[in-house]
C-alpha cells in the first residue's frame, strides 16, 4: 500500500503542476492581449484630417483658420459638414495639429450610418477626443432617432451622452426593439 500510496501523491503532484502551468499561461497570454490592446488605443491617428471651403482666412500669430462657405472637414470615415469653421492649430516639430473647431450653420456629421444635426458644434482633439453638439441637435440611424438640448459624441469610446433627450426607436420585422447608440 505504500507504493500505491507515493504513486498517488506523485501523480497529484504532477496534475498540480501541470494546472499551475496552464493557469499561469492563461494568465500570461490574457495580460499580453490587454497590453497590446492598451498600446493600440494610445496611438495617435495618423490619418490627415482635410478641410474645403469657399474662402479661409489664416492668422499665423492667433493660430486659428477660419473657413466660410460649404465648408467640408473630413477624417478617416467622419466627414463634418458646416457653413463656417474655426479651427484653432498649434504648431510642433515644423506640422500643425488641430486642438479645437468651432463648426456653425447647418452642422452635419456624417460617419458610418449615423447622421448627427445640429445649428453649432465644438470638436475637441484633447485630452479626450470628442464632438459636442447645440442648437436642436438630432441623431439618426438608420429609422431611429435621438434629439436633445445637448450631445456629447466621445469619439474613441464610440459613447454617446444626450441631455434633455427624446429617444424614437423603430421595431424591427421581427418584433424586437432595437437600441443604439
Amino acid at each position: 500500500m505504500g507504493n500505491e500510496t507515493k504513486a498517488r501523491t506523485q501523480n497529484t503532484e504532477h496534475r498540480l503542476r501541470k494546472l499551475f502551468l496552464i493557469v499561469f499561461l492563461s494568465v500570461f497570454c490574457l495580460l499580453f492581449s490587454v497590453l497590446c490592446l492598451f498600446a493600440q488605443e494610445k496611438k495617435p491617428s495618423k490619418e490627415p484630417t482635410i478641410i474645403t471651403s469657399q474662402t479661409l482666412t489664416a492668422d499665423n500669430k492667433a493660430k486659428t483658420a477660419l473657413f466660410e462657405g460649404a465648408v467640408v472637414a473630413k477624417k478617416g470615415d467622419m466627414t463634418l459638414f458646416a457653413d463656417k469653421m474655426m479651427v484653432y492649430y498649434s504648431e510642433e516639430k515644423g506640422s500643425s495639429n488641430i486642438k479645437k473647431i468651432d463648426a456653425e450653420g447647418n452642422v452635419k456629421l456624417l460617419k458610418g450610418e449615423r447622421v448627427v444635426t445640429s445649428k453649432f458644434a465644438t470638436y475637441f482633439a484633447e485630452p479626450d477626443e470628442k464632438i459636442i453638439f447645440t442648437g436642436e441637435p438630432r441623431a439618426l440611424e438608420g429609422d431611429n432617432v435621438i434629439t436633445g438640448t445637448k450631445m456629447t459624441y466621445l469619439m474613441k469610446e464610440e459613447r454617446s451622452v444626450v441631455e434633455n433627450s427624446k429617444v424614437i426607436l423603430t421595431e424591427r420585422k421581427s418584433g424586437s426593439t432595437e437600441v443604439r447608440k
